[in-house]
């Protein structure tokens, strides 16, 4: 028999034998749980990621581009009483424990004993610090391990950062709900304002957030978002961080929110921000949405907001010469109605339209009820003459009306037509507005800068730009008649026509640029070369590549709105070519520059002013034209304002120049004009480049949106004419003083050139060029008289 000491030997063996395989198993499970345990240091220079915001150049924000939308706010902007609603709601002890509160821990425990018994989430217990490790370095799951390892590393991350670093960390990278990362887009998605501004009351109801922001939604919950923000300022009070009567006082206040988070307040710039962000995208990559970046664009909301009021109304005022096609919808029965018209939103850029059932439709009455709850009532008088010209209106429709007068409404159809504006400073190549269709929220695609499109007449001025740096001045003729050439098949022929079928004889450049005199404009292509003036084309942007046919001097090639308005800007700046852009300025978190559009180079522009004369800047840009060729192209297409088929223009009462243009059918038109200080480009066609309709032409069309527009873009501006270049000669040409280059000015009583128009024509001294065979006119017979109205809008077809 073997004695007791020993089986209590062997028994001690056991025991140490299991406390060794024991402790073996969790050495091994240590090892496991924390290789990969992340290092507190991390966080050291850690920024989460936050939103780029984007401004226009006056400082209004535009639009953010984020993954997360967060605003970074540093801890000394963060108001004392936000801080103190925060550690009210998660963390009284903050400033005392070292990273774990072991009673708070104790009472989650003593919680999560029921939570696992009724099969219900762990609570966490988590001081601040805690969920700064949680948030930043590991991941949600509810384990032990993951909770243990928190613990850890809140005790590193204490002593490894100072408290105020710590609670900035929290405080900006905390999810709050309404697309919310943190306290400082928090205060802008549910109050619309800083959190500099934000009063007690709001303060505690973002403090209420993070135990869940769902369940204190301020709409669908607010009855317990009230009783969550109440508690939270009854625990400021206990902690003596307001008083008493502060916190009550609070909690009488409503909880009135935005009604949905709002990224920026400024609305009229959807297709410009959309263009600056996938330009920003090619230069920033990702990081544009996550590296905080500052954005200055060159936008100005003035004339954004005029530009798209303009391109709406004028798309409107076609749409509406072509008569009313119906109701978007029908219903056969009023109840639940509203259902139905909910399926259809207007454009979010016309604010005051509203779905609405047309009740009854008897003899000249329509009746309309809008589904926002507004009164019944009638449409206007002559909308209803005009449904009527068209598909007509009955009872139960579905359409779109706007509130005119006191139980009055105007029926309102969305334009199936498209377009854009551009408007670039001519100098610099800022773009100060842009506009690429009639609603971004119907259609995203951007028809300035997307839109390929044949530019008509418009692309005319290059043409007689190259002309006059090939030989040609203003004083040479050419011939406006029939002409038949060789077409692009075999056999084919090619005739092209004026708008107005007729043929004016030879006339000097500017009335070809002027009236838009096709046959006159091919003749010009002939004598100069296709591809000098292909060359041209490319030279000044209009177009990457071009085959050298004559059709292209009509504008058969394709551009977009964007580049025809700034290769315009040649024109103006003394035949510079200008790089149009839309960002300005980008800097870092910390202020660095990332991106500078202005790279001209300046001497002294750092040194401190001696007050001796400012630095000058020099212009930069490729020169693409003589500056006297683009001078006379200005005056030349001042000219189309001011006797061509830009003539309405010429009621904005001061120096403006600009040319039409409309494609063959009728399928696009076009306005580039100009001031000295601004170029617009505007276009109007269809999406599927249908015909816009008989004599829908650039002067119909498009020239009225370029009015409309300019006379917002000009107000309260100084009148200002355009500089002629300081070496610029003159002469009289038809009664119309022209500009030449030093040496080409037109001689008196010089012998003339035949009708074909070579370079040099001669011009009697009434400035009427000489026929071959005819004597010159009397040196007192006075020139031809203007007309008294403008022609018809003569834009090439091609």
């Amino acid at each position: 028999m073997q004695s007791p000491s020993r089986w209590i030997a062997a028994a001690g063996v056991a025991v140490l034998s299991l406390i060794a395989v024991a402790g073996f198993a969790l050495a091994v499970y240590a090892a496991w749980l924390f290789h990969d345990m992340p290092d507190a240091s991390e966080l050291v220079d850690y920024r989460p990621p936050t939103a780029t915001r984007v401004y226009a150049w006056d400082g209004t924000l535009i639009g953010e581009f984020s993954q997360e939308r967060r605003i970074f706010v540093p801890y000394d902007q963060i108001p004392p009483q936000l801080v103190h609603a925060f550690l009210a709601a998660e963390d009284h002890n903050f400033f005392e424990h070292g990273g774990v509160d072991p009673v708070g821990m104790a009472r989650a425990m003593g919680k999560n004993v029921i939570n696992l018994a009724q099969g219900r989430r762990l609570e966490g217990g988590s001081t601040i610090t805690q969920q700064v490790a949680k948030n930043v370095l590991l991941t949600n799951e509810a384990t032990f391990g993951r909770k243990l390892k928190e613990a850890i590393l809140a005790q590193r991350i204490e002593q490894t950062l100072t408290k105020e670093h710590i609670l900035e960390l929290y405080l900006n990278e905390i999810w709050l709900g309404y697309r919310s990362y943190g306290v400082g887009a928090a205060a802008y998605n549910y109050f619309g304002k800083p959190l500099s501004e934000l009063d007690l009351a709001e303060s505690a109801y973002l403090a209420a957030l993070p135990k869940g922001p769902d369940n204190y939604q301020p709409v669908r919950n607010k009855a317990a978002a009230i009783r969550r923000r109440n508690w939270v300022l009854g625990q400021m009070a206990d902690m003596g961080w307001v008083s008493r009567a502060q916190a009550e006082a609070a909690m009488k206040e409503d909880l009135v929110v935005q009604q949905a988070p709002i990224r920026a307040r400024y609305h009229d710039a959807d297709y410009f921000v959309e263009e600056v962000r996938q330009r920003a995208l090619l230069t920033l990559g990702p990081k544009l949405n996550q590296g905080g970046y500052y954005m200055r664009t060159t936008l100005d909301p003035r004339l954004q907001t005029a530009a798209r009021e303009a391109l709406m109304k004028g798309l409107e005022n076609y749409d509406h010469r072509h008569g009313w096609r119906g109701a978007w919808g029908h219903v056969d029965s009023t109840q639940g109605w509203q259902k139905a018209a909910q399926a259809k939103s207007p454009p979010s850029e016309r604010r005051g339209w509203r779905a609405a059932l047309v009740v009854s439709a008897e003899g000249g009455s329509v009746r309309v009820s809008p589904i926002d709850g507004q009164a019944e009532g009638a449409l206007d008088g002559a909308d209803v003459a005009w449904a009527r010209a068209g598909k007509g209106l009955k009872t139960g429709d579905l359409i779109f009306v706007e509130p005119t007068g006191p139980g009055r409404y105007g029926l309102r159809q969305v334009p199936v037509v498209n377009g854009a504006l551009v408007a670039i400073e001519p100098r610099s190549g800022r773009t100060l507005a842009m506009v690429g269709g009639y609603s971004f929220s119907l259609s995203n695609f951007n028809r300035a800068t997307q839109a390929m499109r044949q530019p008509g007449s418009s692309f005319k001025p290059f043409v007689y730009a190259t002309a006059l740096e090939n030989g040609y001045t203003p004083a040479s003729t050419v011939v406006d008649g029939p002409i038949t050439l060789p077409g692009a098949l075999p056999g084919q022929t090619w005739s092209p026509e004026n708008y107005h079928k007729g043929f004016m004889g030879s006339q000097p450049l500017r009335r070809g640029l002027e009236l838009s005199l096709n046959t006159m404009t091919v003749r010009l292509a002939m004598g100069v070369g296709m591809p000098k003036i292909v060359d041209m084309a490319k030279r000044a942007g209009v177009v990457d590549n071009m085959d050298p046919v004559l059709a292209m001097a009509l504008g058969a090639g394709e551009t977009t709105p964007f580049r025809m308005t700034a290769a315009y800007s040649a024109f103006i700046n003394g035949g510079r070519r200008i790089n149009p852009h839309l960002i300005e300025v980008v800097e870092d978190t910390d202020g660095r520059p990332v991106l500078n559009a202005d790279q001209r180079p300046c001497q002294r522009c750092d040194a401190p002013f001696d007050g001796q004369e400012s630095p000058r800047v020099a212009e930069t840009g490729p020169q693409v034209m003589d500056p006297i060729t683009a001078y006379q192209i200005t005056t030349m297409l001042e000219g189309v304002v001011q006797r061509g088929t830009a003539y309405q223009a010429h009621i904005l009462g001061r120096p403006v120049g600009g040319k039409t243009g409309t494609t063959n059918d009728f399928r696009s038109a076009w306005f580039v004009g100009f001031t000295p200080d601004i170029v617009v480009g505007v276009f109007v066609g269809f999406d599927d480049n249908r015909s816009l309709g008989q004599n829908e032409t650039g002067a119909v069309d498009a020239v009225p949106i370029f009015i409309d527009f300019m006379q917002t873009a000009l107000a309260d501006t100084p009148v200002r004419d355009f500089t002629p270049p300081k070496d610029v000669k003159w002469g009289m040409v038809n009664g119309i003083r022209e500009a030449f280059r030093p040496g080409t000015e037109p001689r008196p009583f010089a012998p003339a050139n035949p009708l074909i128009g070579l370079p040099g024509a001669a011009l009697a001294p009434n400035g009427q060029p000489i026929a071959p065979g005819k004597a010159p006119a009397a040196a007192g017979a006075p020139p031809p008289a203007p007309p008294k109205k403008p022609p018809a809008d003569l834009n090439g077809l091609y």
